[in-house]
């Protein structure tokens, strides 16, 4: 009995050191990202790389489910509100709830499950493989190389994906409503009149804290691998894993915050 206590109690003593491990590892390599990034020695060729990687490659994906998530969002919100008469107002809940929630969220989860996963594979990769000691070794700062441009390409390209998102889930909503009966122009000023400029700004707001996190994620995760091909597929599911958690945490603090009291 008295050793199932102590080994129930060693097991929560490893997960709150490996939780404190992962939220201090976090918090220094943003401080050594920003202290990167505030010298202007950017990589930028990399930078430019990278931001083809995360954003020009992943507006098929993005536009495609936000596309379909207006869809749904219409078909549910047009066939209940004509019950009422009132199927012209379905474009304000289209546009609200892609402009607040669908877009910034499912745009970061759609890049993290398809970037994330291989910036955390590729920095593991060259971890167990050595390549960054040989960096370091070099005097080429590992932070400055690998890190910073990932975070830069993610901080600009997310909120463009966003605005993608954006229109892809309210014309995808358009389309659904208009073939249920909601004339376009009525769904379209429906849109314009319950959303305006500051759902767009939050949305954008979210999504930039988005993609920090599935930036520094995914290279946290990469330079703490260890142990060969195996710890280059842990790392790569815990990045994924871990953002898509820390996504859907912020974004109710972020809902609070932003948009609370409208």
């Amino acid at each position: 009995m008295e050793e199932q206590i102590w080994t129930e109690v060693s097991e929560k003593r490893g997960a709150v050191s490996a939780v404190l491990h992962f939220v201090g590892s976090m918090g220094l390599l943003l401080t050594a990202s920003l202290r990167s990034m505030a010298s202007f020695r950017w990589e930028w060729r990399e930078i430019v790389h990278q931001m083809a990687f995360i954003g020009v490659a992943s507006v098929p994906i993005v536009a495609i489910t936000t596309l379909f998530s207006g869809a749904v969002l219409a078909l549910y919100s047009a066939s209940l509100l004509m019950r009422f008469g009132a199927g012209s107002l379905s474009g304000g809940a289209v546009g609200l709830s892609i402009a607040r929630e669908i877009a910034p969220v499912l745009t970061a989860i759609m890049v993290a499950a398809r970037c994330g996963s291989a910036i955390a594979a590729q920095i593991a990769s060259m971890k167990v493989t050595e390549q960054i000691d040989a960096m370091r070794a070099l005097a080429v700062n590992p932070i400055s190389y690998l890190v910073v441009p990932r975070l830069v390409a993610a901080l600009v390209m997310l909120p463009i994906l966003c605005v993608v998102a954006n229109f892809a889930g309210i014309f995808g909503g358009a389309f659904v409503a208009s073939a249920l009966g909601v004339p376009s122009f009525a769904y379209f000023k429906a849109v314009q009149l319950f959303t305006d400029s500051y759902d767009l700004t939050g949305g954008i707001i979210k999504v930039a804290v988005f993609a920090v996190i599935v930036a520094l994620v995914g290279c946290q995760q990469g330079l703490s691998a260890q142990g060969g091909a195996a710890g280059v597929g842990h790392a790569t599911t815990r990045a994924v894993v871990i953002s898509m958690v820390l996504i859907y945490i912020t974004n109710y603090f972020l809902a609070d915050l932003l948009f609370a009291k409208t």
